[in-house]
């Protein structure tokens, strides 16, 4: 079959590697614009454009799907499937129905589970089991089309949302390499989806990395996991933003107000919760590199001190 592939970051790489070494016939690839990256806002192709070129396949980076030379150039290609991964842009009727088999997408939950922006990131932090890929036959909808192949993965207790993003990432190749082995054989047999145990996983926010200390531990501790690497999560306190990067919960009654520093020890700063305490095991001031509990201390900072509030 003539594959056309289409998506931009690393989760999207991946996929397009496995087809590859799958020996699949990818005869272009679509990616968005160059982006500005790096200290030099340096005009950076994405890592999917960069494993086509090192493959020699044509790239194409529309700004849009909308316009009929975009649609046209994709209708010349004369695709058998398109697959697309985290391709961020919409693709309208008339580029779904271009392809012979329509346009299959490889999406980081177990559908309908999570639809949107960031499935990975709101399962962690909804306390999720488990996760998973789902191949889907797309419509015209934000992720509601037909279920066509599912992969699950369980979610470690020690998970973040670097570590799931690349083993679900791998998984997606996995997937997608198998669904294209069933449609080849006419065994490739859609699902629909129940709305009704639809969630929307909305896009990041930098915001949302802000801990709410009346919160309990639990879920403060989910939230660190599932932001890190990106957009991470902090908290301010003594006239500075404090990045945590690794905590883990105490499960005990906390006697002082939420936000309250406990204890400051080399095992971990210790901090009152609305239900329980989450001990801070790796951190990050202004300025600095991150480091634990028992770095701040041989460092000597005046800083997260017990009887300190944090907000």
């Amino acid at each position: 079959m003539r594959i056309v592939f289409a998506g931009t970051p690393d989760f999207a790489a991946i996929a397009l590697k496995a087809l590859l070494a799958a020996h699949h016939d990818v005869v272009a690839v679509y990616s968005q614009p160059d982006r500005p990256a790096g200290r030099g806002r340096k005009l950076t192709p994405s890592p999917v454009k960069q494993v086509a070129l090192d493959a020699g396949i044509p790239v194409f980076q529309p700004e849009s799907l909308k316009t009929a030379e975009a649609q046209n150039a994709l209708r010349a290609l004369e695709a058998d499937v398109m697959i697309v991964a985290a391709y961020g842009l919409i693709l309208p009727k008339a580029v779904l129905d271009t392809p012979t088999h329509g346009c299959l997408n490889i999406h980081a939950s177990l559908l309908p589970r999570w639809r949107g922006a960031a499935p990975i990131h709101r399962a962690l932090a909804a306390g999720d089991p488990e996760t998973g890929i789902t191949i889907m036959q797309m419509d015209e909808g934000l992720d509601t089309g037909a279920m066509l192949l599912k992969t699950v993965a369980a979610i470690e207790p020690g998970d973040t949302g670097g570590s799931l993003h690349d083993r679900l990432a791998e998984l997606g190749g996995q997937a997608i390499v198998k669904a294209l082995a069933l449609l080849k054989k006419g065994e490739l047999q859609g699902e629909a989806q129940n709305d009704h145990q639809a969630c929307y996983a909305h896009k990041l926010a930098k915001a949302e990395g802000h801990i709410d200390w009346h919160c309990e531990a639990g879920v403060i501790e989910r939230l660190v996991r599932a932001f890190n690497p990106w957009p991470g999560t902090f908290t301010d306190g003594h006239q500075q933003r404090i990045r945590v990067h690794r905590a883990e919960v105490l499960n005990e009654a906390p006697d002082a107000p939420p936000g309250t520093v406990l204890r400051r020890e080399r095992d971990g700063i210790d901090v009152a919760c609305g239900t329980g305490v989450l001990r801070i095991t790796s951190l990050q001031l202004p300025g600095a590199r991150p480091q634990t509990a028992s770095d701040l201390i041989n460092g000597g900072k005046d800083v997260l001190l017990p009887g300190q509030e944090l907000n």
